[in-house]
């Protein structure tokens, strides 16, 4: 019997390391970056078997057969929509400036999306602000609302939206909501979704989290866009959840949440309801391609309001967002600032910023004084030294959990959207940027970026270098799982 045992117990070790041996082979064959494939194995040989269920769990990014089966059949389609942008008026590439145009052969040789003029953006940063303009769109919708986000919390001015959302319903509006099913489980949860749905609003969550499903695709994949359109013809998108910072997460100990949305008018509003309506056909099987823009007669091409509008995401070309912020940043010539709220960037970036600073530009790098993650946290720091010595400037906000997600190279280019400087947002998440090619806009947004410094604490280096070395150990613990994060 105890050679039974013996040979079992042999049996075993050896499945156990020819799937290790497999699961190495799969991640160096992928070629990701070796800071992830390294992460990766690290967690798979430090800790035994659980290393390997969280690599099945979460290792590769995997949206599940039907998502990519059903995404592949719908590129045609799409790509067909898309490639009309370049034949309207809207589409000069003549005009843009330096910054823009290579951003836009990017995007226009990936994505088979171009930069558009004649758009108007409105940039709102106070929360009543945002979500008082939402609700005065919603009450003169004419035709549709099509909406996406990732965390909707009940509670406070939200429900205000969600009353106009179902009033709109009532009196005939076409109304489609989207929801991420993980960020949004509290709405999903509260009374809304029967009100909505009872009076004709059709609801569908993104990306169902459910225990069946973990070895079918990656279950921390996230929706983490955020989108209105109205019309057809007014569209909003930033970093603002759909919550009022006053009732969310009010006990976490990070202050109010800080946020940004740009209100949009013109060319690209159909545009963004052509990245809600893919999302929707992939979680539903339902098509609604929009109207395509119309070109109408512009009276001043000094006027041109140019925007490049970027989707990222599973099913989508890979790093796109990556890459379109490694080329912004090697452009720039004077000045750099950015505004975070998750700080873990990739060994490319790192690289980039500390690159930009030796060769003179101001970098700045604006991020939350604390953060409602301990693991972000604390890997986020282990970058600042090296940062620090090259003459980056680090700002600690203090006046609340800065979630706005911004850009500005050289004062005159920006980009603004959902992204967040960390693995996650850019490998991983549907996420969504705009490159803003306006000086008017991108002037006022260094103006609020001026005010999250004027109310931050700028880190000093000789201070940082005397920091307790148990800090010092936790800072790289963590960034040993940076790359994951």
């Amino acid at each position: 019997m105890d050679q039974v045992y013996e040979v079992l117990t042999l049996l075993s070790v050896l499945a156990y390391w020819i799937i290790i041996a497999a699961i190495t082979a799969r991640i160096v064959i992928r070629r990701r970056s070796i800071g992830v494939s390294f992460a990766w194995m690290m967690i798979i040989y430090v800790i035994p078997v659980v290393g390997i269920v969280a690599y099945l769990l979460f290792g590769e990014q995997n949206i599940g057969r039907t998502r990519a089966v059903r995404a592949q059949n719908m590129y045609r389609p799409y790509a067909e929509w898309f490639s009309h942008l370049f034949d309207i008026r809207q589409y000069q590439p003549g005009t843009l400036s330096h910054h823009a145009q290579s951003i836009g052969l990017l995007c226009e040789n990936r994505l088979g999306i171009p930069p558009l003029a004649d758009n108007d953006l409105q940039l709102l940063s106070s929360p009543q602000l945002i979500l008082n303009s939402m609700i005065k769109d919603i009450d003169n919708a004419k035709h549709a609302i099509h909406m996406e986000f990732y965390i909707w919390h009940p509670g406070g001015m939200a429900d205000s939206v969600a009353r106009a959302l179902v009033q709109a319903a009532q009196r005939g509006i076409t109304v489609r909501l989207l929801l991420d099913a993980a960020g949004s489980h509290q709405f999903f949860r509260s009374e809304w979704p029967a009100k909505m749905q009872s009076a004709g609003i059709t609801l569908a969550r993104a990306l169902k989290v459910s225990p069946l499903r973990v070895l079918f695709r990656r279950m921390d994949l996230r929706m983490h866009r955020k989108i209105v359109i109205i019309d057809n013809s007014i569209g909003y998108t930033g970093s603002m959840n759909l919550v009022d910072p006053r009732c969310f997460k009010a006990n976490s100990g990070v202050g109010e949440w800080i946020d940004v949305m740009i209100r949009i008018t013109g060319t690209c509003v159909p545009l963004l309801d052509v990245i809600q309506s893919w999302d929707w056909e992939v979680e539903t099987d339902q098509r609604f391609l929009p109207e395509k823009p119309i070109c109408k007669p512009h009276h001043s091409p000094e006027q041109l309001d140019t925007v490049q509008v970027i989707p990222s995401g599973p099913g989508m070309p890979e790093e796109i967002i990556h890459e379109v912020l490694l080329q912004s940043l090697y452009q720039a010539k004077h000045k750099i600032v950015i505004t975070t709220p998750y700080f873990v960037p990739s060994e490319n970036l790192q690289v980039a910023l500390i690159a930009a600073a030796h060769r003179g530009v101001c970098v700045n790098i604006i991020i939350p004084n604390k953060n409602d993650s301990v693991m972000v946290e604390w890997a986020s720091r282990s970058f600042f030294s090296e940062l620090l010595q090259a003459g980056v400037n680090i700002h600690r906000f203090k006046g609340g959990l800065l979630h706005t997600k911004s850009v500005v190279i050289d004062e005159t280019f920006s980009l603004i959207g959902t992204v967040n400087l960390d693995m996650r947002s850019l490998w991983l998440n549907f996420e969504l940027t705009l490159a803003v090619d306006d000086l008017s806009f991108t002037q006022e947004l260094t103006q609020l970026q001026q005010q999250y410094m004027d109310n931050s604490s700028l880190v000093d280096y000789s201070l940082w270098q005397q920091r307790p070395v148990y800090k010092r150990a936790t800072e790289q613990f963590f960034y040993l799982f940076s790359p994951l994060l």
